[in-house]
């Protein structure tokens, strides 16, 4: 009897790219994967500053943005899973960046 093992990897980032409209994730086994980025209000309220702060960790299995306090998994990312933040959550957030803004100028 035969069997044939198949070795499934975990999708990996090697490029980030990331605009007004779209965040584009280039995988590390030449898949390019975009999807919008109002699925992610934290970036999608995020300046442009702030989206092109990021960090790939893990290996490359998640992409970190530090000043807007949000991580994405590339396979989350992958199986098209958008962000997961209620709403209550936004708006808190929200409201914080609206006073520390204030509170800087």
């Amino acid at each position: 009897m035969n069997s044939s093992v198949v070795e499934i990897q975990e999708a990996r980032a090697r490029h980030v790219e990331i605009d007004e409209e779209m965040l584009t994730v280039e995988l590390v086994d030449g898949r390019v994967i975009s999807v919008p980025l109002a699925w992610y209000p934290r970036l999608w309220y995020g300046t442009p500053e702030e989206r092109a702060h990021f960090e790939i960790i893990g290996d490359g299995a998640i992409i970190h943005w530090p000043d807007l306090d949000e991580d994405l998994s590339v396979s989350g990312i992958l199986a098209g899973r958008r962000s997961g933040e209620t709403p209550e959550s936004l708006k808190k957030w929200l409201e914080a960046r609206g006073k520390q803004r204030s509170t800087s100028e």
